[in-house]
């Protein structure tokens, strides 16, 4: 039986699908304590069962993004905050090669955050 987590990667057109499919393997093998979550009617990611982040298709551009739970303490050139008072999104560009190396350092900023406030 399909889970509403599963469901969303399937429902999701191309070129978002093999986005969001190639960024959940970046996110989970990223580090062993992440692991995925459908929460607020979207794909979570936990570290350590700490909210960490979150893929989802921005509104406006039609574009995939990873918005971070604790984005205001994150400083990093890709990140915005647009409208949000708490999160900043990485906007990614699905028709493109995924910025690897970017979300992989951003991702360890996140964690180290999480990591102090345990």
């Amino acid at each position: 039986m399909l889970t509403a987590l599963d469901t969303f990667y399937l429902q999701q057109d191309e070129p978002l699908k093999g986005c969001f499919l190639a960024l959940r393997q970046i996110i989970l093998n990223h580090d062993a304590a992440i692991t995925n979550a459908w929460k607020f009617n979207m794909p979570f990611f936990l570290y350590k069962r700490k909210m960490f982040c979150y893929i989802w298709t921005h509104k406006k551009l039609q574009q995939p993004f990873i918005g971070f739970s604790e984005g205001k303490r994150l400083h990093h050139p890709s990140l915005t905050f647009e409208n949000r008072s708490r999160i900043k999104i990485m906007i990614l560009d699905a028709e493109k090669e995924l910025p690897v190396e970017i979300i992989e350092e951003v991702l360890n900023m996140a964690i180290e955050l999480i990591k102090r406030d345990l």
